[in-house]
């Protein structure tokens, strides 16, 4: 049977491999296309996936996170690609970073799992809880990319 961790990490791979199979055809071109009624384009989405899974892990933590630099000013929360005064990182940057995290993750963090922290402001006190967050978060942002191919026929 196996330990609840290995089944976390094993979810964590498995939904990353469904996001990144899901812009296997797509161009920078593509992913940079904001369709009518969005605020954001199929790039902001892939680069914000990436960087909130840090970024809630430094929240329990409060240690530094392994981010290139930019990805606050890019792919924060509130921030939209038509104020990016700097180009951000290529589709296969992006592809190459999210395929990559989640082993970086369990190669970080993986023996941490059930260490307490203070809560954050949703209550997350370990870094399990906040794998299960995130991994919520990626599935809305994928659905959103999703519904953003449809959108622009791709």
């Amino acid at each position: 049977m196996l330990k609840r961790h290995e089944i976390l990490f094993n979810q964590l791979e498995s939904f990353r491999q469904e996001t990144l199979h899901l812009i296997t055809n797509l161009t920078d071109e593509q992913v940079d296309i904001v369709p009518e009624g969005f605020h954001n384009n199929i790039r902001w989405n892939l680069g914000h996936i990436y960087f909130d899974q840090y970024l809630w892990i430094k929240a329990v933590t409060k240690e530094s996170i392994p981010v290139p630099e930019g990805f606050q000013d890019w792919f924060g929360f509130g921030t939209k690609p038509a104020d990016w005064v700097t180009p951000p990182p290529r589709l296969e940057e992006l592809k190459k970073l999210l395929a990559e995290q989640p082993k970086m993750i369990r190669k970080l963090y993986g023996n941490r799992l059930e260490e307490e922290f203070s809560p954050t402001e949703l209550g997350m006190h370990t870094i399990a809880q906040v794998l299960v967050r995130t991994i919520y978060h990626e599935g809305m942002h994928t659905e959103t990319i999703k519904l953003m191919k449809r959108f622009l026929n791709c």
